[in-house]
């Protein structure tokens, strides 16, 4: 199974924004993503980091496959396909179209001690966009 190990980071709230994606592929060499992204808040970017994820999925057609995030937010949003909130709304929309083109790909949570390179990503490319981060 291919698991992803996705993280949002912001340097102000909102602010500067970035997203980290840590792939872990069986017999293959693992892969680092640092995307920065546009001025959001913190819990924008863990659902910007997700739909990322879900892209390089679709693109790659990759089944089997198992995203971490240490967003409970994000977590529960995606298991209810709901979110009270409207600003996260948008892009809970993005990230449940992409999951309707992937098969056997889910989302799961994980204490941040287990997503250490994800979080390191996400605050690279937060850095790309702030030197001051």
């Amino acid at each position: 199974m291919i698991k992803l190990f996705i993280d949002g980071a912001s340097a102000g709230n909102p602010g500067p924004s970035g997203a980290g994606i840590f792939i872990v592929r069986p017999g293959e060499d693992s892969e680092h993503h640092v995307l920065p992204l546009e001025t959001m808040t913190n819990h924008e970017a863990e659902f910007a980091a997700l739909r990322e994820a879900l892209r390089i999925c679709v693109e790659r057609e990759w089944t089997g496959v198992s995203i971490h995030t240490d967003s409970q937010l994000v977590d529960e949003a995606v298991e209810k396909q709901h979110t009270r909130h409207p600003l996260y709304r948008p892009l809970l929309g993005e990230v449940l179209e992409l999951f309707e083109q992937c098969s056997l790909c889910f989302v799961k949570w994980i204490p941040s001690t287990r997503n250490r390179t994800a979080d390191r990503l996400s605050k690279e490319a937060v850095r790309m966009n702030n030197s001051s981060f």
